[in-house]
């Protein structure tokens, strides 16, 4: 079955309050993207309604629980429903996070940064081998938000780069984890940006972050409950001129503002991926 081909357009993170407005818009290009977890039912109008949005947008699945650095196998069941969500759906695209949140079955309520060494790639290579044989398509892999430094055997960037080489796995390039890594941690972000893999980049994420109540703007905390700072639009106005025009979501997970508003942003992004050559002609 050919997948659906999702243009270098600029989309949402689809919430149930904009139900409606969602299913009502008609931007040239609009897709949405939801949280995979969110639809792993039976039934019931929740899925009633991701029905009726995907019969007049493409839709991209973003998962955020299958723990692939983690030393737990891949949980089956939640491998299954995942598949179950993708053949029903059909997304355009499918991602999950290089990161961990299961540790000897216990869940942890956040995705955290792996270990970069030979143990944590050969972890990542396998499970993301089961996953895409399991889907029988491929999956991108978005890169972490960091809060602390910690030994590293393996630059990220290479480690990113390893992963997609053995595995064929796509990446997704999360421009607002770069900044607030960046800040945290003390390195350049463009230097991080040059290094990365843009040839495996599927799609790009932009979001919101706060700085820390304590410590202020030495920490940076990746909330996507704000807009886009101007320094992640800045970024990202950069990020293009190295990837070419990707599909850009716009992120946001709570103090969900008004459809409208959230469009107003994804219009921003779209019309910079407007005035973008196409990547062939950047590549000329």
């Amino acid at each position: 079955m050919s997948l659906p081909v999702l243009s270098p357009s600029a989309g949402l993170g689809l919430k149930p309050e904009h139900f409606r407005s969602a299913l009502d818009a008609r931007a040239s290009g609009l897709w949405f993207e939801v949280h995979a977890e969110n639809f792993m039912a039976a039934g019931g109008p929740r899925l009633a309604w991701l029905e009726a949005i995907r019969a007049q947008h493409p839709l991209s699945i973003h998962g955020i629980g299958l723990s692939l650095g983690g030393s737990d196998p891949v949980d089956k069941s939640h491998l299954s429903r995942l598949k179950v969500l993708v053949d029903r759906y059909q997304p355009a695209l499918v991602s999950e996070h290089m990161a961990w949140s299961v540790l000897d079955g216990t869940y942890f309520p956040d995705l955290l940064p792996p270990l970069l060494n030979k143990t944590s790639l050969a972890r990542f290579t396998g499970h993301i081998d089961q996953v895409q044989e399991a889907l029988g398509r491929q999956i991108l892999l978005e890169n972490p938000s960091h809060y602390m430094p910690f030994r590293t055997d393996i630059p990220e960037t290479e480690f990113l780069t390893e992963i997609a080489a053995q595995t064929g796995c796509g990446l997704l390039l999360d421009v607002n984890n770069v900044h607030v890594s960046a800040n945290n941690l003390g390195f350049d972000a463009m230097d991080y940006l040059r290094d990365f893999p843009v040839e495996q980049v599927g799609e790009i994420h932009l979001a919101g972050f706060k700085a820390d109540e304590a410590l202020g703007d030495d920490l940076l905390i990746d909330t996507h409950n704000t807009p886009v700072s101007e320094p992640v639009w800045s970024l990202y106005q950069q990020t293009l001129t190295l990837t070419g025009r990707v599909p850009t979501l716009i992120e946001r997970d709570s103090d969900i503002p008004a459809f409208d508003t959230l469009l107003d942003e994804r219009d921003r992004a779209q019309s910079m991926l407007d005035a973008l050559r196409p990547k062939a002609a950047l590549n000329a």
